[in-house]
């Protein structure tokens, strides 16, 4: 029997806005299947998202949402989680909201280990304000900011989220939406910060102006860069240069999550004594 998407989502608000053949679709459409099969009830859940085509999410999915200001929404999910310590707290962000306006806010999230799932779309380009250069833009693309070429060196965002201490870091591609529905199960079961990054098309502003003119264009160069865990593993670092391991890259069930720690000072201030970690 096929799944029935409407439960979930804003249905008045279809069809949506995003370009033809944009991954953002396919990759809503797993997290409603890994928050259907948590069997989460919806009204205790809240999704925080920020500006860019991402954004949109919490225009579309039918329960609590935030939107929020530009690289903002892990500081205003920091507040909600911490204010409804038993809600789950999803956030939504891309590659530019989250590790250029927000990375501060993604180093620290991640270090205080806040029961949080951050969902990092990385489509390697600010897609809705026309192509210029983010964190992620691979060297040598052509963006407005950039049109000689890009010369930044660029963010692997897993590797930074891992230095500043998220438990549970996964990355994973849209063009196998079952893989993520299985990550995003996992990384919402987990107590911690959940960190997962998700490599999406923009054929539309980056594609079409980097020798990629089709969606399949840009899901096959997607699909070149990216390599399961275990495979990767077996390369040599000659190999490794250009390729990301896809799959669960970090999961640590033992480090103490904030909102409990944050009990823990409350406790001290009731009973007039130091905080016992």
């Amino acid at each position: 029997m096929a799944f029935n998407y409407d439960e979930y989502l804003r249905t008045d608000k279809m069809p949506t806005l995003w370009c033809w053949g944009c991954g953002d679709g396919v990759i809503l459409k797993s997290l409603i299947r890994a928050i259907d099969k948590l069997g989460w009830n919806m009204d205790d859940v809240c999704v925080v998202s920020g500006i860019g085509c991402s954004g949109r999410f919490s225009s579309y999915i039918n329960c609590n949402t935030v939107h929020t200001t530009h690289g903002r929404t892990l500081a205003y999910a920091t507040g909600i989680k911490l204010a409804n310590p038993n809600k789950k707290v999803i956030v939504v962000g891309g590659d530019g909201d989250g590790l250029a306006i927000g990375g501060n806010h993604t180093i620290h999230a991640s270090r205080r280990n806040i029961d949080l799932t951050y969902l990092v779309i990385n489509n390697f380009i600010y897609g809705l304000t026309n192509s210029q250069t983010s964190p992620t833009t691979p060297k040598g693309m052509w963006t407005v900011t950039m049109d000689k070429g890009n010369i930044d060196p660029t963010f692997d965002a897993c590797k930074l989220v891992e230095a500043a201490g998220a438990s549970f870091i996964a990355r994973e591609t849209m063009i196998d939406p079952k893989k993520l529905e299985k990550s995003l199960v996992k990384a919402m079961e987990h107590k911690g910060f959940s960190f997962v990054e998700v490599f999406s098309n923009c054929h539309v502003n980056l594609g079409r102006k980097n020798k990629m003119a089709s969606a399949m264009a840009n899901l096959e160069w997607i699909d070149s860069i990216s390599i399961a865990k275990t495979k990767f593993e077996m390369l040599d670092d000659e190999q490794k240069i250009g390729k990301f391991p896809t799959g669960v890259l970090k999961q640590d069930e033992t480090a103490l999550e904030y909102c409990e720690a944050y009990e823990k000072v409350k406790e001290a201030q009731r009973t007039k004594t130091m905080v016992k970690l």
